[in-house]
């Protein structure tokens, strides 16, 4: 989730093409020539501000950039971060090296972005999950309040002690899009539901957030949001000792625990990747604010917008599921609004 890290889209796809040439006539009979591969005219490099394998949010961003590096005839190179410290470095790496397009992520790499942007404003960049506002630069962002407010409608269709609650790594704005997404949704669809929310005051304290998830149960909820980022780990186990239902953020996490974790919130990291590298290729690429909901498949939730590996658990059920697809619809079609926490 955004500021913590903070899966999915199906893009338009269009096939880089090779050049060939036509068979050579030799008398009355055809010898075809050998295809000439078509080399590479554009260069993307990738800059993660960690390395990959600690948060597979940026592992999704690595595989959508190779994608659509193959799909369009782009040379790619992802270079990682030991550290965000070397961010700014590893920027003015790609600068050094020439590349058309530089793509960084999240709000660590906001100051870096700034200084190397503003000092090369002829050169192209791009940031996801957060806002570099410079006239060279292309913002991605997404409408994680859509998929909350998915999560919470499932939520207030499935409880059964009309008592519900999230673990929110802060209380601060940026993660109402999570809390307040939530509460609509649960309210939405169970409006005598009671919604517990409680703060961890950090994005990497897992026995905090476990704590929080404790009190949640004792309180009644028998599903309980992760909104913690690392915190989330914390609600995971808490879940599993006490037998409460809960979910994930930004990638599947049913798969660690499918009886107990039940939902997860997705971020298409590799999708708005692919299509910011896409666009590039295509040449309509442009500098500004681009954000991605549910209408774009940049955020989503399993089981009603992206299939899982795990089986859909029987507290969520087959009928929850369809009744929230149908409030997806209503979402895409805009019939239905969920509210911007950061438009109020």
């Amino acid at each position: 989730m955004k500021k913590a890290f903070l899966t999915l889209s199906v893009f338009a796809l269009l096939a880089a093409g090779c050049g060939s040439e036509k068979p050579a006539a030799t008398g009355d009979s055809a010898t075809p020539a050998l295809a000439a591969e078509q080399k590479p005219t554009k260069r993307v490099a990738v800059v993660l501000p960690e390395k990959i394998g600690v948060n597979p949010y940026f592992m999704l961003m690595d595989e959508g950039a190779k994608k659509a590096a193959k799909d369009f005839n782009i040379e790619e190179k992802t270079i990682e971060s030991t550290d965000h410290s070397a961010i700014e470095e590893n920027l003015r790496v790609a600068v050094a090296e020439n590349y058309d397009l530089i793509i960084t992520a999240a709000f660590e790499s906001e100051d870096a972005l700034k200084k190397i942007a503003t000092e090369n404003p002829d050169k192209q960049f791009a940031i996801v999950d957060s806002v570099v506002d410079l006239p060279n630069v292309r913002n991605v962002v997404f409408r994680e309040q859509e998929a909350a407010y998915l999560v919470g409608a499932a939520a207030g269709l499935a409880t059964k002690t009309n008592t519900v609650g999230i673990v929110v790594a802060m209380d601060a704005p940026l993660l109402k899009k999570w809390t307040v997404g939530y509460e609509e949704g649960v309210k939405a669809t169970n409006p005598n539901a009671k919604v517990l929310v409680n703060y961890v005051g950090s994005f990497t304290d897992p026995a905090k957030a476990k704590e929080m998830a404790l009190l949640q149960a004792s309180q009644g909820a028998d599903f309980i949001n992760g909104a913690s980022a690392v915190g989330d780990l914390g609600v995971f186990e808490a879940a599993k000792e006490k037998g409460f239902y809960t979910s994930g953020q930004d990638v599947d996490r049913t798969e660690l625990d499918p009886e107990h974790i039940v939902l997860s919130q997705i971020k298409g990291a590799d999708a708005v990747t692919y299509d910011t590298i896409k666009q590039f290729a295509e040449g309509t690429f442009k500098a500004g604010v681009f954000d991605y909901g549910l209408k774009e498949n940049g955020v989503g939730v399993t089981f009603v917008t992206h299939e899982s590996k795990s089986k859909l658990s029987p507290f969520i059920g087959q009928e929850v599921v369809d009744k929230v697809k149908a409030i997806r619809d209503e979402i895409v079609a805009g019939t239905r609004k969920v509210t911007d926490p950061l438009k109020q």
